[in-house]
């Protein structure tokens, strides 16, 4: 990852290889934000209208490469757009700092070091530009990959190597902790986008558990992998349904953090499907080519505890990830069939490329057994809620409002795009089953929603419990725009984070 530091240099004096400063879209043209006052004297205080003869217009994510005049150190001024000029005495959101940093960011891929010189007012702002900035400074660089090699060589396509945030007060110590929790989540959420990113064939539920063995060796976690015996033992026949027409076997690992001051205890359960095919229920063709996506519940889950250990948080995090791989084969689970999920509870699975709510039921009955305050399960679940939200949002439902507002608060506050969804009881009639307590499947409308009902048969009583469906914005298909890039996008990692932060300070909705 890039690395970050705080200067105490101006844009004028930073010697980088570029500065970047911030315009804005003003009533009459584009307007410099604050943090520029240098780099537009530099321009005889024209460096708008230069702008402006460049056809910039300050809008989100805008980028304008100029030249440095003489008294600049740089030889190259980055101008990015922050979108809409706040009113009078009000400042840019957190969130137009982050997509701004990280724009800047991808537009200086293979330079070697950049001086940010946005408008940062307080602390927060500082971590928001430097979020942003190490975000989309990200690319993922396979091991063993000749092309990548050859490019970082020649400087063309390797991240932004070092990033000098400017305007800041390196000495104050509330600048210096949000720059440096901004590096330790960017850090995780990065590590979460190279998971997805894997090649399934590198990455199947074995080598996973592995990974999170290793961080938990580095970090101070306690690791438990239960393999196929143990859970065809402990009697996990959502995992082990699914997991069971694939070569490479299932496996759930619990990762716990523990803080000696703790006085509550949030519980994350990730989706871990290392690849979907559907199983029986083949996907068709065209909707295989992304699903080692499927896993993307399971790399937030672990990133967000490993940021939990990292930043020291008090409060104890324990993370489930439940990894299977999705095949067809003459072992695989058959439309049909059913399932005895932990916990005694039989379910008739109707269709088998509704697998993530198996594998998830299984992991939280289990979490919910060591009773904690709350329970959050992340997944890649449904279909429908790309249909509802779009490729952008993920959908949010829970068993108490009040939590479920707290937890789509905080994934707005941290600029992921979420909306509050509701259970309605009625649909839990759909899943009525002749053989089984119920069914995988249900009617086709409202089936986001129906996937919900479903999870929630398997959290414990009085626990506290959200559903993040992350189906949308777990991959991005598309351009990368802001600190989002193509592929893995680390989705719901800060949003965790956060409300593990919350849930130490008390603050558990």
């Amino acid at each position: 990852m890039s690395a970050l530091t705080l200067s105490t240099s101006s844009a004028a004096t930073l010697r980088a290889d570029a500065i970047v400063v911030g315009v804005a879209k003003g009533p009459k043209g584009p307007v410099v934000a604050a943090g520029a006052e240098a780099v537009d004297k530099a321009f005889d205080g024209k460096l708008a209208a230069v702008l402006e003869a460049l056809g910039a217009t300050g809008g989100e994510g805008e980028t304008t490469k100029l030249p440095a005049p003489s008294g600049l150190k740089a030889p190259v001024v980055l101008a990015v757009g922050l979108g809409e000029a706040p009113a009078k005495d009000e400042a840019f959101g957190h969130e137009a700092l982050r997509r701004a940093a990280g724009s800047a960011a991808r537009a200086l891929a293979g330079t070697k070091k950049a001086g940010f010189a946005l408008p940062v007012e307080d602390a927060d702002a500082a971590g928001a530009v430097a979020e942003g900035a190490l975000l989309g400074a990200y690319s993922y660089r396979p091991a063993g990959n000749a092309a990548a090699k050859k490019n970082d060589k020649a400087d063309k396509g390797a991240p932004l190597a070092e990033i000098a945030l400017l305007g800041g007060k390196p000495r104050d110590k509330a600048f210096k902790a949000a720059t440096e929790r901004a590096a330790t989540v960017a850090e995780e959420v990065n590590r979460a986008r190279d998971l997805v990113n894997m090649p399934p064939n590198e990455l199947d539920p074995k080598t996973f558990a592995a990974a999170a063995q290793t961080a938990g060796k580095e970090f101070g976690l306690k690791v438990e992998v239960l393999d196929e015996k143990a859970l065809l033992k402990g009697g996990f026949g959502g995992i082990m349904g699914v997991g069971r027409g694939s070569d490479a076997p299932p496996r759930l690992v619990r990762i716990g953090y523990t803080h000696p001051k703790a006085e509550k205890t949030l519980a994350l359960v990730g989706k871990g499907i290392t690849y979907d095919s559907g199983g029986i229920s083949l996907k068709p063709a065209g909707h295989n080519e992304t699903m080692k996506c499927d896993m993307a519940g399971a790399a937030a889950v672990f990133a967000a505890v490993v940021s939990a250990a990292r930043l020291g948080l008090q409060v104890n995090v324990t993370g489930w990830l439940a990894l299977a791989e999705n095949m067809p084969s003459g072992s695989a689970t058959r439309p049909g069939d059913v399932l005895k999920m932990y916990g005694g509870k039989t379910v008739e699975v109707l269709n088998t490329d509704a697998e993530g709510r198996l594998v998830l039921g299984d992991a939280l009955a289990r979490a919910s057994e060591e009773n904690p305050d709350a329970i959050v399960d992340v997944a890649t679940l449904t279909g429908a809620m790309v249909l509802a939200l779009g490729n952008r949002t993920f959908g949010v439902m829970g068993n108490d409002d009040a939590f479920r507002t707290s937890v789509y608060e905080i994934a707005e506050a941290v600029g992921e795009q979420a909306w509050p969804m509701p259970l309605p009881a009625e649909l839990r009639k759909a899943m009525d089953s002749p053989v089984a307590d119920f069914a995988n499947m249900g009617e086709r409308m409202g089936s986001g929603l129906l996937a919900g009902l479903f999870l929630k048969e398997f959290v414990g009583e009085g626990i506290a419990w959200a559903h993040l469906d992350i189906a949308g914005p777990a991959y991005h298909e598309s351009a990368p725009y802001g600190y989002t890039p193509k592929g893995g996008t680390g989705s719901a990692v800060r949003t965790l984070v956060r409300l593990a932060e919350h849930t130490a300070a008390g603050d558990l909705g």
